[in-house]
């Protein structure tokens, strides 16, 4: 426990002095917390919250991918549904100087693919799940910043039901890290500091 308060401390210091964002060789690590959706599959629709983590690395200036786990639970009319993913995500990053509002703010493009099952009483579909779609990062500091995304997800497999999709609207946070700080954070977990 210690260790981990110490990392999420580090992680704080961090955060308001770094100035790298997207540049290659950084870290994404955050979460989508919760999403408002709806859930189209034999005309029934569902409120949901769901919390996605990820953790990304910048293979070059403004691309980053890295692994996600997907999991949410919808409660509707005495019906419950699962859904759950593990996967891989990419986003590109788009900048433009010339609009103020985008001094403090970026979009991206993400796009998924992995293992996803859409699971109900009287239904489910697991198989390969994929997903895109657009967001913003409004940057409250240099590092952290706070996220909408608008996602079309579908999943095509095996069950009662072979497609699911769905339409989801998700709000989060990312935190970006300079490599070498997250180098530096890494090496003081390792020592026990």
């Amino acid at each position: 426990m210690k260790k981990l308060s110490t990392l999420f401390i580090l992680l704080l210091t961090v955060t308001f002095t770094v100035k790298a964002q997207t540049q290659r060789g950084n870290f994404l690590i955050g979460a989508q917390l919760a999403n408002i959706n709806g859930v189209f599959q034999s005309g029934n629709s569902a409120f949901t919250f769901g919390l996605t983590p990820m953790v990304g690395f910048f293979i070059k200036d403004n691309v980053a991918v890295g692994p996600n786990v997907n999991f949410q639970y919808a409660h509707n009319d005495g019906d419950n549904t699962f859904i759950w993913g593990v996967g891989a995500f990419g986003r590109k990053y788009f900048h433009d100087p010339t609009i103020d509002f985008s001094k403090h703010s970026s979009w991206f493009f993400e796009a998924n693919a992995g293992i996803q099952g859409v699971n109900t009483a009287g239904s489910n579909t697991n198989g390969l799940g994929l997903g895109f779609g657009p967001g913003l990062a409004y940057f409250l500091t240099p590092n952290i910043g706070l996220e909408g995304l608008l996602k079309y997800d579908l999943t095509l497999g095996f069950g009662s039901s072979v497609t699911t999709n769905q339409v989801s609207l998700n709000l989060g946070f990312q935190i970006y890290l300079h490599k070498d700080k997250a180098k530096n954070i890494i090496e003081q977990e390792k020592s026990g500091q």
